[in-house]
């Protein structure tokens, strides 16, 4: 149960006569109706209200739920009238004045003072429609279903303040009975009313008739007091609970990318799956990549490279398995950065071959519907095999992955590594590990355009496991990370 729900429960058994006991000694609600009665008529005959039509009699199909026998059904108007806003001239709005209350001054029950409150001049002034301690204010004209009939209660004075033509007054002929009726106003029993009522095609409007003819259960005025002062004693705990569920509803929000993270970064530690000495070693693997690499330099199919700098101590940020070893990104495939042929050419551009950019890479998968090169445009661009990893090196999408299932050319703001021998998967999963995209967010720096240059994507510190370690990574990997989606 979510804490709304959880108030909108207790409310309702406030409403429905549950929340406390009833005490004959208490009286009825029939007495206390005539005496608000004889407080109206009095109110009239001092000229300070005028005289209303009478109410209808109330319908047994108007009566949702039983309620104690103490308790009366009334119509909202017999306890309360409503009282409509000002309206005024746009013109007319200064900074100092007559305060209008507006729609977004009302939040939770309350009624609030903001920074961009507008003020009316002096002669705007109307007593009845200034607000006074007690009165509760609704929004009585909005294009907001959720808004509509908003309610904010006033619990202080507040002084030369009026309310706009969108809201309303409902101000009660009793000051006793004022505690029960905000807990009314406060209840799903009140919005639901008004929602099913004031539904327009584009504005939603409350009509004074869906106050005033709202049929509602009275209690006695003493059971009223005790309803009140328990919803207060109950409120403060409904808070806590508030606070406890949403930690937990941000810790089930991020439980999912938690739980990814942390299998990532077990697998790239060598503690998500065992090691087995028959597999061999990373050394060995890595013995076994530079030799392809010199193989594919002497055919002329890549070019020597510059040797790389020892991995120090300091740049090793975990403790890896025994039988692994930390080696650079660019060591253990080919690595390139991606190029876009001249615009000035459209010739370039045609079907031949998908052309991705950052916003192809979307979760994980490469989308390549949209344009691509030509066959002459291929020649001008960076073309990666099926099987490499492309990795956006630049702006707000920095650290996204994904691999190529078709041969692909890419733009200039992506970063692309051709695993030799190593296992696109786990290369993968590595690249998209909290390690190496946090590494990549914090050294491209706070800047307006984050970018990492290929020299350091070249010479980032990988662990590489033995080849058969990585397939056993990648297939457990695969069988956890699924879950973690269900779980989202």
């Amino acid at each position: 149960m979510t804490p709304q729900e959880l108030k909108n429960s207790i409310l309702q058994l406030a409403i429905q006569g549950k929340l406390v006991e009833q005490r004959p000694e208490e009286g009825t609600a029939e007495e206390l109706y005539r005496q608000i009665q004889a407080e109206k008529q009095a109110l009239i005959k001092a000229g300070k209200i005028k005289k209303e039509k009478p109410l209808p009699e109330i319908t047994e199909d108007e009566k949702p739920f039983e309620i104690p026998e103490s308790w009366k059904w009334v119509r909202l108007g017999a306890l309360l009238r409503v009282i409509s806003g000002v309206s005024y001239d746009k013109n007319d709005v200064s900074t100092f004045g007559l305060r209008i209350i507006r729609g977004g001054n009302i939040q939770q029950m309350k009624v609030l003072i903001e920074e961009d409150d507008v003020f009316l001049p002096e002669h705007y002034r109307d007593e009845d429609k200034t607000i006074r301690e007690g009165d509760i204010l609704i929004v009585a004209s909005t294009g907001s279903k959720t808004v509509i009939g908003k309610a904010g209660y006033v619990d202080r004075l507040i002084s030369d303040t009026m309310i706009g033509a969108f809201l309303r007054i409902c101000r009660p002929y009793s000051i006793h009975s004022v505690g029960f009726l905000r807990c009314l106003f406060d209840s799903e029993f009140y919005r639901k009313h008004i929602r099913e009522l004031s539904q327009g095609t584009n504005i939603n409007n409350v009509k004074e008739s869906y106050i005033t003819e709202f049929a509602i259960p009275l209690p006695p005025l003493a059971e009223q007091k005790r309803i009140v002062a328990k919803i207060e004693e109950l409120l403060p705990l409904i808070d806590h609970y508030e606070q406890a569920w949403s930690r937990l509803e941000d810790f089930n929000k991020r439980f999912p990318g938690d739980m990814q993270k942390a299998l990532l970064q077990m697998a790239i530690q060598g503690k998500l799956v065992e090691q087995r000495p028959e597999e061999g070693t990373g050394e060995e693997l890595y013995q076994q990549i530079q030799a392809e690499k010199q193989t594919l330099i002497k055919a002329g199919k890549i070019k020597k490279e510059k040797p790389l700098p020892e991995i120090t101590e300091e740049e090793k940020p975990f403790d890896i398995p025994e039988s692994w070893k930390w080696v650079r990104l660019c060591s253990v495939g080919i690595t390139q950065t991606g190029n876009t042929p001249s615009k000035t050419h459209p010739e370039y551009f045609g079907n031949y071959i998908p052309f991705v950019g950052p916003g192809d890479i979307r979760n994980g998968i490469i989308r390549y519907d949209n344009q691509g090169l030509s066959v002459e445009g291929k020649e001008f661009g960076r073309i990666a095999p099926v099987g490499s990893i492309l990795q956006v090196c630049i702006g707000g999408s920095i650290g996204k992955c994904a691999l190529t299932t078709v041969e692909v050319a890419f733009n200039q703001q992506i970063n692309a590594i051709t695993p030799l021998i190593v296992i696109s998967g786990y290369l993968l999963y590595l690249l998209d590990s909290y390690y190496f995209t946090g590494l990549m967010k914090e050294r491209a720096g706070g800047t307006a355009t984050p970018i990492i240059n290929r020299g350091f994507w070249d010479d980032v510190p990988i662990p590489l496991p033995p080849l058969a370690e990585q397939k056993r990574i990648v297939a457990r990997l695969e069988e956890l990370l699924p879950l973690c989606e269900r779980l989202k």
